[in-house]
């Protein structure tokens, strides 16, 4: 499947090519009569084709009868048309800007082809543009999936990688890189499509992440039993940050804060415990004195079955595979990062200022 653009571009090549290819054939029919039906040379039979599809008027390379004229009429009339499609095609292309349209797509084509380890946005609506603005905050890599041209050309202005298609296909998914992608975000409008796009990417990549988002409850369960890592209702979780902000308001500014926006001073970011690359692993957190040599805070931890340990204490045991969810600094996670490692987790980058 092609996008709009990709479609336009490829029309006026096709439209160009078949204007060049019929003035070869006129040329080549004019050749071949001046020099088969009046016996010229082909070298004098091509030259009197150029002259006379140019409209030069140099006269005659030989003496013509009224048929040989009335040939030189027609194919005068058959090069002028011929030429005026292929100049008015051509200036439509640059008018249009179809020549840099190709170069941008080409580029991009290569762009999302030497892409790896990046999150992959399937629906640029509301709720897409503001995960594409967390993950622009946070300054990883990722590309943009629509099928509408509309909010396509809205994440060309912005300046974000994206593709015109439909993220239901595999053949969609394929050329964004889901193969090699780690996360993937089915923020499209209908439930249907976010399962069909978890669906699809489960299959293409099992190892990838999906994150999908649900109107109603029922969805969520049936995005759950298709795959989804996570499911997310804008509905619940709105209402449930409703009353959390009439309650706790203070709590949830705080929490606010520290995971989303690009001015934040302190910052939470999860490490992966590797037993092969991590020298604490057995230890206990006391012993391990990660906040006293990085600064960073240890909120919980989550074992490798899943338990979640909130608020460990200093005896709580280091083990392989556990995933530590840690807050502090910018600098002070960046300590904690080389401590613990090298691990398994993304370097961590400070957000742009706005």
């Amino acid at each position: 499947m092609y996008s709009t653009l990709e479609q336009k571009y490829q029309r006026i090549q096709k439209e160009l090519m078949a204007g060049a290819l019929a003035l070869a054939g006129i040329f080549l029919i004019g050749t071949l009569w001046y020099s088969l039906v009046e016996g010229w040379r082909w070298e004098d039979a091509a030259y009197m084709t150029v002259i006379t599809l140019a409209t030069v008027g140099y006269g005659e390379t030989h003496p013509l009868g009224s048929r040989g004229r009335l040939f030189t009429i027609a194919l005068i009339l058959m090069g002028v048309v011929n030429l005026g499609y292929i100049v008015n095609r051509f200036t439509a292309a640059v008018i249009e800007g179809y020549f840099l349209e190709g170069i941008r797509l080409r580029q991009q084509r290569r762009l999302m082809e030497s892409l790896s380890g990046h999150y992959i946005i399937c629906g640029f609506s509301r709720t897409g543009r503001q995960i594409a603005k967390e993950f622009q905050a946070e300054a990883v890599s990722f590309v943009v999936i629509d099928s509408e041209l509309e909010s396509v050309q809205k994440a060309q202005e912005i300046g974000y990688i994206v593709f015109q298609g439909d993220a239901t296909l595999d053949d969609t998914l394929l050329k964004v890189g889901v193969t090699k992608a780690i996360c993937i975000v089915a923020a499209l409008p209908s439930d249907a499509e976010n399962l069909y796009t978890v669906l699809s990417a489960k299959t293409l990549n099992p190892g990838i992440r999906a994150i999908a988002r649900a109107s109603t409850e029922e969805a969520v369960q049936k995005l759950q039993r298709g795959g989804a890592d996570a499911v997310i209702s804008p509905y619940i979780t709105g209402g449930k940050r409703m009353a959390a902000a009439a309650l706790r308001p203070q709590i949830l500014d705080f929490v606010d804060g520290i995971l989303s926006g690009t001015d934040r001073q302190l910052y939470m970011e999860e490490f992966l415990l590797d037993s092969d690359r991590c020298p604490f692993v057995g230890q206990t957190l006391q012993k391990a004195k990660l906040r006293s040599q990085s600064g960073a805070l240890v909120l919980a931890i989550r074992r490798l079955d899943g338990k979640l340990i909130g608020g460990p204490t200093g005896e709580t045991v280091l083990m392989s595979g556990d995933t530590l969810i840690c807050m502090g600094t910018a600098e002070q996670l960046r300590g904690l990062n080389q401590i613990l490692g090298p691990i398994n987790s993304t370097p961590l980058k400070r957000p742009k200022n706005s």
